[in-house]
């Protein structure tokens, strides 16, 4: 007897190397449920922005057009009523922006709480009067995400136990799935912090420059490793460049060095060990658990202990070559495929479990 078709909906507004961690991730998904599963129907929800960056790669997957900003009014309404007009069995929202007026079944992906622990208001008078009710208004659609989800998909051991530390939700509901790591991290340009004229080896950083980021204690660690005798230069890459540049930086830089406060899955290291990269890394939140023994940890917070771990990877070639090959080995624990087959798993069992309940 063949099986019914299901119909599945993918909120990938988020959706290309654009979007950082998020886009990144939801791209992978949709990419990588199109290798998997040939059998159940899914519709791709996009952004104008992101419309021809999905080119769909197989029949059963079919874009729809959802010009709605994250985090506006428009995504509160007009979005639950586009997405109810094609009857779906399953709605996964790859990012917490999940509308309150959306009363369908649905999965959520919950990469981290750093929005909790580290506000990201700007300190100017319009921010500083707006601000609280942006963050009221956070707190209501993540809490109505957590609570009205069939499952609630987290990206590491460390996300599940902070959901469950400041939501009142059954343990059970969420699942760990972790990311991959094949292809490249969000593309970003590349600047020289310190001066140079680029004919120096350089230390790498790649993503965001977001406090919890910790940029500012690492621009100190490396004055202090500079006017020590360093004859090296700093590279954070925090804009959009090609993926073919954010290649070359990855497999010429010395060491990957990333002083992160707070982080749900932390994939570029993941990629730096990927391209044969020594690792040097914060030991906050989930890190320790997503990069193994294969980094050199660090108190982000102590920014002597942060030159220190850096310097001595830097000069002992036998420190380097330990911290190379775990890394290659720590990467096979990740994959997209993985990823997509464990995902299309909770799909199914969220969709049967919904039917034995009728």
């Amino acid at each position: 007897m063949k099986k019914k078709q299901l119909k599945i909906g993918i909120d990938a507004r988020f959706f290309g190397p654009r979007d950082k961690g998020f886009g990144r991730y939801t791209q992978q998904l949709v990419k990588s449920l199109e290798k998997i599963d040939k059998q159940n129907s899914y519709f791709v929800f996009l952004r104008r922005e992101r419309w021809d960056e999905y080119k769909p790669g197989s029949p059963n997957f079919k874009k729809v057009s959802a010009d709605y900003k994250w985090y506006g009014i428009k995504e509160q309404i007009l979005l639950p009523l586009k997405i109810r007009k094609y009857k779906l069995d399953l709605v996964h929202f790859t990012h917490f922006n999940v509308p309150i007026f959306y009363w369908g079944k649905f999965v959520v992906t919950i990469h981290d709480l750093t929005l909790r622990h580290f506000p990201t208001c700007r300190k100017n008078l319009k921010n500083l009067i707006f601000y609280p009710f942006k963050n009221l208004a956070y707190r209501i659609v993540f809490r109505h995400a957590i609570k009205s989800s069939e499952n609630i998909i987290a990206i590491s051991e460390h996300t599940k136990k902070d959901i469950l530390k400041y939501y009142q939700v059954l343990e059970d509901k969420i699942q760990v799935i972790y990311e991959g790591v094949t292809g490249i991290s969000p593309a970003r340009s590349a600047k020289r912090s310190f001066g140079g004229r680029g004919k120096k080896p350089y230390l790498l950083y790649v993503g965001n420059d977001y406090p919890h980021k910790n940029l500012k204690r690492l621009k100190l660690a490396f004055k202090k490793l500079v006017e020590n005798g360093l004859d090296f230069e700093l590279v954070l890459i925090t804009e959009f460049v090609s993926e073919k540049e954010l290649d070359s930086l990855y497999k010429n830089a010395s060491l990957f060095v990333f002083p992160s406060l707070s982080e749900g899955f932390g994939l570029p290291p993941l990629e730096a060990m990927a391209r044969g990269l020594p690792i040097v890394s914060s030991n906050a939140t989930c890190l320790p658990e997503i990069l193994g023994n294969a980094a050199a940890y660090f108190n982000p917070l102590n920014i002597d202990d942060m030159a220190e771990k850096i310097q001595k990877t830097l000069s002992d070639d036998r420190v380097k070559k330990a911290l190379i090959k775990k890394g290659f080995e720590q990467i096979k624990k990740y994959s997209w495929q993985k990823m997509a087959k464990e995902t299309l798993g909770l799909y199914k069992k969220i969709i049967q479990n919904g039917r034995e309940m009728i």
